[in-house]
């Protein structure tokens, strides 16, 4: 277990590349609503709580926030990673099963396809456990 240079790192790409991936989730999220609710809402203050309606944005909206829920996670077990040195095997092995679980994740929660979805990011939650078996043992 010897520390190693964090830009050495393929954890170091994938959480530069999580970061793109919330983005595309807000992005996506954002134009979807606005395309239903139009311009001024988007704009607005949004006090009056004003959701869409449409199964699209609204499917965008919970894969979104179903993205943020692991993503501390996924963060903190990376730095936990890259600070003990931790940077292959398991662990890396764990980092790419999460992240490409949820690139997979986010098409099949909009086409609202069921059970394929769940098994999916079952596997990007197995990848969080690996992660964190890498840095408990």
């Amino acid at each position: 277990m010897e520390p190693v240079s964090a830009s050495a790192s393929p954890l170091v790409l994938l959480l530069a590349w999580s970061v793109v991936l919330l983005v595309a989730h807000v992005l996506l999220q954002g134009m979807l609503a606005t395309k239903e609710l139009g311009t001024e809402w988007n704009a607005g203050p949004r006090d009056e709580g004003k959701q869409p309606a449409g199964k699209l944005a609204g499917r965008a909206a919970r894969a979104s926030s179903n993205f943020r829920e692991t993503y501390p996670a996924f963060i903190a077990l990376a730095a936990g990673l890259l600070f003990t040195g931790e940077v292959s095997g398991l662990g890396l092995t764990g980092a790419i099963i999460w992240f490409v679980g949820r690139i997979v994740y986010y098409p099949l929660y909009l086409a609202g396809i069921p059970y394929i979805r769940s098994l999916v990011w079952l596997g990007a939650m197995a990848g969080l456990g690996l992660m964190f078996l890498a840095l408990a043992f």
